[in-house]
This record gives structure tokens, C-alpha cells and sequence, in this order.
């Protein structure tokens, strides 16, 4: 599928483009893999991460920003795929700064659009968060938006034009500003203390490797207007806390009760009871069908059944957990 394809990803200096970069080319043999952010320094930093592990001369690395819809339009000259992975993502900021998050995770997300109509780009796979489901913060307001503008967009690629789809998850394990390295840096010091926001806290345990590998199943089969959703276990944050200290520590710290932040969810919700009428299950993932007159209905793929309704894919009633045991042998993995 991407063999001898062109591919661009928006924010691909992050977590994200990172492990992309690395399974790309463990799996395909791409013409070009075009890295496109707004920092300097962390591409020149990312270029000497990986010299020595991939075919750096397939590899390019483009300055701009998603709000700058004249640069999109250059990079985006012969692209074939897009992974849209830029936006401004932690809470406090967009909370702070509203207007910012606004122009970057929906302005930004429009323009990625047009550009991709426009420069007849083959597919665009937009990340997404939980926080887009029943926002109660503006980070997943400006998401939601954003979801909606890429499903909304099939409608005007026409039948041979973009196909526009989206994977949603929460938050990665081990990336970039995900609780795992702020609290490692804690025990680092030889610190014994974690805080934890509420005891009664879960969330999705999902690693980067199992995020590309939904993007690569949302460029190799989406059709239009899919929202993809991966089948994954759920843990306490308190039993993750008590993990890493063990294997840091070799006992237990002593975990202390926070309290909720502003704009924090006591769980993760990635399919509401209200999505499910829409709402297909398969083997690993779970897939979110969107509800328009122009979408044609024989695009339910094959090899799922629909979801019951009123069925909700909450961290919180999940039917899979991790143990502190597990959690530790998967941190000893990452």
C-alpha cells in the first residue's frame, strides 16, 4: 500500500511521527516520508536520532505550521497519504490560551482539508483523542471540530477524491507529556512519593506501535468517514503509579491522593451509547461509521457486527485490565 508512495505527517517531530517513521519503514519501502513541523530544533534533533537507523535520503524535513494553509499547500505538491498529527494537545495551555488551540486544532485542521482536496492527496488519516468524546474541556472541543471537519470533508472529495477517516485513542503510553515520564523523572531523583489525581482513575493502555499500526489499517481500508477505535485493556493510574515504583524503586511508593484537575475525567470514553447505533465491532478494533445522507451505506466493511445498543467502550466498565504485574512487565518492554 505505501510502497513507492509519497507521505506526509503534519506535527511528525512528536511521539507519534517518530515510532511512524521507524515502523514505515519496517514495513514498507516508501519514495518519501516528509516530516512537517514548526520546530527547527527538534526535526535537526530527529534527523540525528535516526541517520544511522533508516534510509534518511527518503526522509525530508519541511518548516511550517498547519495555520499557514500557502505552506501546507507547497509541502503537500505529490503527497499521496497524509497523517494529520499537529495540534496544540495539553489542557492547561488550550484552557489558558483558547484562541491559540481555535486557530491550531481547527483552523489548522481546515486547511489540512483544503490543501488535501485541492493537491489530490489519495488518503488523510486524522489522529484524534478521548477528550473529542463528550468534550468538557477546550482541547477536546477544538478536537471534536476537528473530527467533524475531516468526516464531514468526504463529501466534497466527489467519488475518486480524498478519503478523509480518523483514529481515535487516549493517551499513549510513554509519549511525550503522558504522565509515565514526568512521574520517572520523579523517581529518578529517588523521590518515593507520586501523586495521583483521584484513586478511582482509569484510563486505556495503548503504546505507540499499536497507534501506527490502526493508522496503517485506516490508510490500507477506509473508505470515508470512519472513526477508528482500537480494542484495548484498561488500568488504574494508582496501580501504574504502584508499578513504576516497583521497578524503579523495588517497593512500593507511597501514593498520594491529588485531587481531580480542572478539565480531567475520572475515565476514558472512546464510543458513547449514542455512537452506538453507528458503532461496528471487529477482532482488534472497533469502527464508528458516520451518519450522512451522501455516505453510501454498502461501505460497512466486512468481518464486524453491529455494537448493541446503548453499548459504551468506557475504561471505566471495561471488560479487559491490567494487573500491577502486567503493567510492570509492559513498562519493562517500552
Amino acid at each position: 500500500m505505501l510502497n513507492d508512495k509519497t507521505i506526509l505527517i503534519t506535527g511528525g517531530t512528536g511521539s507519534f511521527g517518530k515510532k511512524f517513521l521507524e515502523m514505515i519503514f519496517e514495513q514498507y519501502h516508501p519514495k518519501k516520508v516528509i516530516i512537517y513541523s514548526r520546530d527547527e530544533y527538534k526535526q535537526s534533533v530527529m534527523q540525528t536520532q535516526y541517520q544511522n537507523r533508516i534510509d534518511m535520503s527518503k526522509v525530508r524535513f519541511f518548516i511550517g505550521d498547519v495555520r499557514d494553509k500557502e505552506r501546507l499547500y507547497r509541502a503537500f505538491e505529490g503527497v499521496d497519504y497524509v497523517i494529520h498529527a499537529a495540534a496544540m494537545k495539553q489542557v492547561p495551555t488550550c484552557e489558558y490560551n483558547p484562541m491559540e488551540a481555535v486557530k491550531t486544532n481547527i483552523h489548522g485542521a481546515q486547511n489540512v482539508i483544503d490543501a488535501a482536496l485541492d493537491k489530490g492527496v489519495k488518503k488523510v488519516v486524522a489522529l484524534s483523542t478521548d477528550k473529542a468524546v463528550n468534550p468538557i474541556n477546550l482541547y477536546g472541543g477544538t478536537k471534536l471540530v476537528s473530527d467533524k471537519l475531516f468526516i464531514a470533508a468526504n463529501a466534497y472529495s466527489g467519488d475518486q477524491g480524498t478519503v478523509f477517516s480518523v483514529v481515535r485513542y487516549g493517551n499513549v503510553a510513554g509519549s511525550r507529556g503522558s504522565v509515565i515520564p514526568i512521574w520517572q523523572n520523579i523517581l529518578d531523583t529517588g523521590s518515593n512519593k507520586l501523586g495521583v489525581t483521584d484513586m478511582r482513575m482509569s484510563r486505556f493502555w495503548i503504546t505507540l506501535r499499536q497507534g501506527v499500526e490502526l493508522v496503517f489499517k485506516a490508510l490500507e481500508e477506509s473508505k470515508g468517514g470512519e472513526t477508528y477505535i482500537s480494542k484495548i485493556p484498561s488500568f488504574y493510574i494508582k496501580d501504574l503509579a504502584e508499578a513504576m515504583s516497583l521497578n524503579s524503586l523495588g517497593k512500593s511508593a507511597e501514593i498520594y491522593d491529588m485531587g481531580i484537575r480542572e478539565g480531567e475525567k475520572l475515565h476514558e470514553v472512546m464510543v458513547t451509547s449514542d455512537d452506538s447505533r453507528l458503532a461496528y465491532e471487529y477482532d482488534k478494533h472497533y469502527i464508528i461509521y458516520p451518519d450522512y445522507k451522501w455516505k453510501n451505506k454498502d461501505d460497512i466493511l466486512e468481518g464486524g457486527h453491529k455494537v448493541s445498543a446503548g453499548f459504551e467502550y468506557n475504561s471505566g466498565t471495561n471488560a479487559e485490565w491490567l494487573t500491577v504485574e502486567q503493567l510492570q512487565a509492559a513498562l519493562k518492554e517500552m
